[in-house]
């Protein structure tokens, strides 16, 4: 499914501006090119760069980067809990917070590369597993109503967005 495809029902206002960033692709290729884009910009980052900021109150691209894999965690769980029908409404997260508590800077740039390809996969794994029917299936997290097939193309777009931030702040 391409987010051409989906229904404006299938997601809220609010995640139409991750929507938007993703290219007509299928959710599966999505995943595959904003994984390639991340990909790309950490591999040959500097340890000073990946340390940087650009304002005091501004994550570090390794921040960032954990942050990629902790919402991808979350969306994963979410679109998983809807695909087998939890019809359970799901409370949001304070992305802040998580961040805050991450210890990325803490961290090896080759560790966190490690763990978003391996969350990466497992995600791709996931979304393969759904069928055309379970990826349309809704549910509500932190108050919005979103499709599966949403879930997973707002992974790319989430990524997308700070791709974009690194390229224009950071690099």
């Amino acid at each position: 499914m391409k987010v051409a495809q989906l229904p404006a029902s299938d997601f809220e206002h609010y995640l139409k501006n991750y929507l938007q960033k993703v290219p007509d692709l299928t959710l599966l290729k999505s995943l595959e090119y904003s994984r390639d884009l991340v990909k790309n910009l950490y591999q040959g980052m500097s340890p000073e760069k990946a340390l940087y900021t650009y304002a005091d109150d501004k994550w570090t691209p390794k921040e960032m980067l954990l942050n990629l894999i902790d919402s991808e965690r979350i969306f994963c769980t979410r679109a998983l809990r809807f695909a087998r029908k939890d019809e359970t409404v799901l409370s949001g997260y304070n992305h802040e917070a998580f961040v805050e508590e991450s210890l990325a800077n803490e961290r090896s740039l080759s560790s966190l590369l490690e763990e978003y390809n391996a969350q990466r996969q497992s995600s791709i794994f996931l979304f393969k597993s759904f069928t055309q029917e379970m990826l349309q299936r809704k549910g509500n997290a932190n108050g919005l109503v979103v499709s599966v097939a949403a879930v997973g193309l707002v992974i790319s777009g989430h990524e997308l967005h700070h791709v974009q931030i690194l390229k224009d702040r950071y690099l």
